[in-house]
């Protein structure tokens, strides 16, 4: 399994546009195969901070949504960036017994 993690930085003004921008990556990453959640969010206490989370099954399923992602809309520039990739070996449930 791998994570995508981090944060961006964009002008407070400008995030709620920048985030109207993602909405189509968010959706076409959600019906790909592999795709176990994705998830670009503005963040609760910082009005220029946007939240990356995304999980795949492995590095192919992400490699191939990367290499067919949608087309690049007009967005606000980001200020800065803070997102990794993590490769999971093992999980368990962080609260109740796992089940969705």
């Amino acid at each position: 399994m791998v994570i995508v993690a981090g944060h961006i930085t964009v002008e407070p003004h400008q995030r709620e546009s920048y985030l109207a921008g993602c909405a189509p990556i968010v959706q076409q990453a959600r019906r790909e195969v592999g795709c176990l959640d994705f998830a670009i969010c503005a963040d609760l206490a910082d009005p220029g901070r946007v939240n990356v989370y995304e999980r795949w099954e492995s590095r192919a399923a992400l490699a191939a949504f990367r290499s067919s992602g949608p087309e690049s809309q007009p967005e606000p520039a980001m200020l800065t960036a803070s997102v990794q990739e993590f490769d999971i070996a093992d999980m368990r449930p962080a609260f109740g017994d796992g089940a969705e």
